[in-house]
């Protein structure tokens, strides 16, 4: 820890003689973005924050794993953002003794000590009310979008985020080799991708300006180009990583249909496509004007499958199972995902010892990441594990914890945008957590970062990679996949080269 670091650790006496301070108080383990959101808000409220840190005792989650890093260590981390103007470290979790004899203006808490309050917290409260200082529970303002570039350039942004990977690759001690050499391992690991495939259309065009007609935008469409989405871009992914693959869907028997048979048999990911003629291939079209997206077009069929052709996908399950490692589901909820094809899935895993890797999508349709139990891997963002939970003030880390514990997953990649993604996992009773950034400060297009996440993150742990490393890949990963308009597969080559250029 730096000198100024170090005068920034503050006694009882000292904190005695401030006046005006907000006081925070948690443990805060690996600090990420839900973090940052309750200090921001803490320190709004006076003209100092103060946070008094838990001390290294027995100190667990609400599901009494121990976390993983000391008080000093979390200490730095948290002086290292700049936002506490003071850290008092405290032997263990002596709140109440602290406030019988200080003079903060309000003690800000996260929003998980409303729900479940700790003995301690409880007394504090006690006696701040009866001397009038309020007492608030916030966890910071949530946000889905980033402002970050109104304040700085794109470079000082995209330096501060290498910065912060390169922390999280020291901390777990990963070096560019060792994670270049787990990138070339994977070509022995086989997948089944199954989900809902979508035909991404990007039109660009020119703005001609507005209509006189009425209040829009004319444009003149210049040049059109097909992608392979959802489910397919994932096996795509999979496939040009090194990973063997097979891609099970349902599509139209239409030219959509024909586009995407064409997609998946010139990059060799099986022949696991059901053609149903009573449904159109999903099929989403974007207009573009530069790099700007104007506005979606989707045809879809958002409907259950029929029972015919749910057992056509089921069968083809059935085969492809006795020679696999896992099975990565894509569910956009159009269809695919049935009851009884999740039943087929998780009836599939336990026979033949398959991890389960699960993502779903709900921006404009109804679904939850609840409804997959005992995954290896759950990939929701924050938006969808908030609406899943009914939760819109639970805070950050608590959420994420919650997910964990009611869909006994393994591991946890919580999705936050532009704030990049954290990641959870369980190891002998221990919860380890790490924040991961986004590696693009300014990026082209995002619609395809969580296709290409899911599909590192299964091939990595399918291969029986270590999860913080996988999931550091993975942000590389992300990182080229916002950089290029379009869903466009990347290769393990792209991939390494990338790595390279950024530890």
């Amino acid at each position: 820890m730096s000198r100024l670091m170090e005068d920034k650790l503050i006694d009882i006496n000292q904190l005695k003689c401030l006046r005006d301070f907000s006081l925070g108080y948690g443990h805060f383990t690996t600090i990420h973005s839900g973090h940052i959101r309750y200090l921001k808000h803490a320190k709004s409220l006076a003209s100092k924050l103060v946070i008094a840190l838990k001390g290294d005792g027995d100190i667990t989650n609400e599901d009494n794993l121990p976390y993983e890093f000391n008080q000093k260590e979390r200490a730095e981390a948290l002086l290292m953002l700049d936002i506490a103007d003071a850290v008092l470290l405290l032997k263990d979790e002596e709140l109440s003794e602290i406030v019988k004899v200080i003079s903060p203006k309000i003690l800000v808490l996260g929003k998980q000590f409303e729900i479940n309050p700790e003995v301690e917290v409880s007394n504090s409260i006690d006696l701040l009310t009866r001397r009038g200082v309020p007492v608030v529970f916030h966890g910071g303002d949530i946000s889905y979008s980033n402002t970050e570039l109104l304040n700085n350039s794109d470079s000082a942004v995209l330096k501060r985020k290498k910065k912060q990977f390169k922390t999280a690759c020291d901390r777990h001690m990963l070096t560019k080799e060792k994670l270049i050499n787990s990138i070339l391992s994977w070509e022995n690991t086989n997948l089944i991708v199954i989900g809902d495939t979508i035909v991404d259309r990007y039109v660009a065009c020119e703005a001609l300006g507005m209509s006189a007609e009425a209040p829009v935008v004319v444009v003149k469409e210049l040049k059109k180009k097909d992608f392979c989405g959802g489910a397919g871009i994932v096996a795509t992914h999979v496939r040009n990583l090194g990973a063997n693959c097979k891609l099970i869907s349902v599509i139209g028997k239409d030219s959509n249909g024909d586009f995407i048979k064409q997609s998946i048999k010139e990059e060799n990911i099986g022949d696991g496509l059901v053609i149903d003629e009573t449904r159109p291939t999903t099929f989403k079209k974007r207009y573009v004007v530069e790099n700007q997206k104007l506005f979606r077009v989707t045809r879809l069929e958002q409907s259950e499958l029929n029972k015919n052709i749910e057992e056509k996908v089921i069968m083809e399950l059935e085969d492809a199972a006795k020679n696999a490692n896992g099975i990565i589901i894509s569910d956009f909820v159009y269809g695919v995902i049935t009851p009884n094809v999740l039943k087929k899935i998780i009836e599939l895993a336990e026979k033949y010892k398959l991890h389960l890797f699960g993502d779903l999508q709900c921006s404009s349709q109804i679904g939850s990441i609840m409804k997959f139990k005992d995954f290896s891997l759950l990939c929701p963002n924050e938006r969808e594990a908030r609406i899943a939970l009914h939760e819109k003030n639970l805070d950050l880390e608590a959420l994420s914890l919650k997910i964990i514990k009611e869909t006994n997953a393994d591991k946890l990649i919580m999705k936050l945008g532009s704030d990049g993604f954290i990641a959870y996992e369980k190891v002998n009773k221990k919860l380890k957590s790490q924040p991961f950034p986004a590696l693009c400060a300014n990026p082209i297009d995002v619609a395809g970062a969580g296709d290409s996440l899911l599909a590192v993150m299964s091939v990595g742990l399918s291969s029986s990679q270590d999860m913080m490393k996988t999931a550091a890949i993975a942000c590389c990963m992300t990182s080229l996949a916002v950089r290029r308009m379009g869903n466009k597969p990347i290769n393990s080559e792209e991939l390494i080269n990338h790595i390279n250029e950024t530890i």
